[in-house]
């Protein structure tokens, strides 16, 4: 038996055009007039498991079958009279003892999507194209509205937040990037719907992270960005993070094992990745700081050999419940010095729209003047010993030849230095028509980490 589409039904909301807020959501109730099997109820099983997606009509909140006395059941189908229905849909049904009966469903707000509610509300000329969708960090769903909807923003909203459970608040983006907070990356954004609360819990790889919505900068689109980084990390690699945020790739990466120095110039973002470091119980593998990034680049090689973060040590089954009827061991007595990790072997450096600008820092962080006497030659010995830099940023260049050519003119002038040959490029999302963000995967050239001042 082949499957049928409901064609002949209208299962459209009503329309009024040019809404500015659903007051009276009555205006939305529809009468859909169909016809249904009346069957025997012992047979409601076998018939709805043969028409389930061929003949049986499916609407969002709405049962499909009915009890209809007298050990009956209504089967609601997808076509508005009895001539209409298909000959094979037909033969099996009457094979099966079943009468059609006229049914009318009463359609009210309720059933329709929030994709169904703005393409009845909105003029015509921006219907088709509505911006239903929207990203959720937490609670919250944010939206980035283009000019043309804003006198319709807030029944936007309003419609967002009625038509999804897990949403309490919606906003609107009022700047670009560009336009932000150059340093802190925040965005200014208004309240459209639901209650002013913009300090969520967001959980991405097993971790959850705390913060204001309002205060930090955080992209839920970059979820598959951070899983990428992390999943390239080794459980024994010693991190560093000049732009931290609240912690993506600093807390998974600590979860997985790897110990991490993590640092974010803005107060609001120190303060909860501290909170998310505690609460998801990575506090002896994360080491956090409140400076500037080009600051921090300098002084993190000398921090990572003088306060060297305990080794890795993998967990054996069933240790986290014998740890936790046991009091803490003393943090010195954990581990043994010569098994410290000094040498750091990434550099993550999620900052778009300005990192490479900060390359130049990395100019002689090896060198005397910037180590002093420390004898590096066992960590730092050779080339390959350099730590891997994922370095973010964006291009305007479209085609990858060409974007490559673009990304690495403009490292390799910051550093003051060409790239060697451990390089890959990789294009993680479009941002804009005409832009792109891309990492720059590369090792630290050895000439650059011991150049002179």
């Amino acid at each position: 038996m082949r499957s049928y589409s409901a064609e002949y039904l209208d299962l459209t909301p009503p329309v009024h055009r040019g809404l500015k807020e659903i007051v009276d959501k009555s205006i939305f109730r529809k009468d859909l007039n169909i016809i249904a099997a009346k069957i025997d109820a012992r047979k409601t099983q076998t018939i709805a498991r043969a028409l389930r997606d061929k003949a049986i009509l499916h609407i969002r909140s709405y049962r499909n079958v009915e009890p209809a006395g007298d050990g009956k059941t209504l089967v609601l189908l997808k076509f508005p009279d009895e001539a209409l229905l298909p000959p094979d849909v037909r033969e099996f049904l009457e094979k099966e003892g079943a009468e059609f009966v006229p049914y009318t469903m009463e359609l009210d707000y309720d059933h329709w999507t929030a994709d169904d509610i703005l393409q009845s509300v909105l003029p015509e000329d921006l219907a088709e194209q509505h911006p239903s969708g929207f990203a959720m960090v937490g609670h919250i769903a944010h939206l980035n509205l283009p000019e043309e909807y804003l006198p319709y923003k807030h029944i936007i909203g309003q419609v967002i937040l009625e038509k999804n459970s897990a949403v309490r608040t919606v906003v609107n983006k009022l700047q670009t990037i560009d336009d932000a907070d150059h340093v802190f990356r925040v965005f200014k954004m208004e309240l459209l719907a639901g209650v002013p609360d913009y300090v969520v819990s967001h959980m991405e790889q097993g971790c959850k992270f705390t913060f204001d919505f309002t205060e930090v900068y955080w992209n839920s689109r970059l979820q598959t960005e951070h899983t990428r980084i992390v999943d390239m990390l080794k459980p024994t690699d010693l991190v560093a993070d000049p732009f931290a945020g609240v912690g993506p790739f600093a807390i998974p990466a600590a979860k997985k094992g790897c110990a991490v120095f993590a640092n974010d110039l803005n107060p609001s973002s120190y303060h909860y990745l501290n909170k998310n470091t505690i609460s998801n119980k990575v506090k002896d593998l994360i080491v956090s700081s409140n400076e500037d990034g080009r600051k921090f680049i300098r002084y993190v090689f000398r921090q990572a050999w003088d306060m060297p973060m305990p080794p890795h040590r993998p967990k054996e089954k069933g240790e986290s419940r014998r740890a936790a009827k046991r009091p803490p061991a003393p943090a010195l007595a954990r581990w043994a010095p010569e098994h410290a990790r000094k040498r750091i072997t990434h550099f993550v450096m999620n900052l778009p729209q300005s990192a490479i600008e900060f390359l130049d820092a990395f100019r002689g962080v090896l060198a005397p003047a910037n180590m002093g006497d420390r004898p590096l030659s066992g960590e730092y010995s050779d080339s390959g010993s350099m730590p891997m830099i994922h370095c973010y940023c964006f291009t305007r260049f479209l085609e990858p030849a060409e974007a490559e050519a673009d990304i690495r003119q403009r490292v390799e002038a910051g550093m003051g230095h060409p790239l060697g040959e451990e390089v890959s490029l990789y294009n993680v999302r479009s941002v804009a028509p005409n832009k792109d963000m891309y990492c720059i995967s590369f090792r630290l050239p050895y000439e650059v980490a011991f150049a002179a001042a």
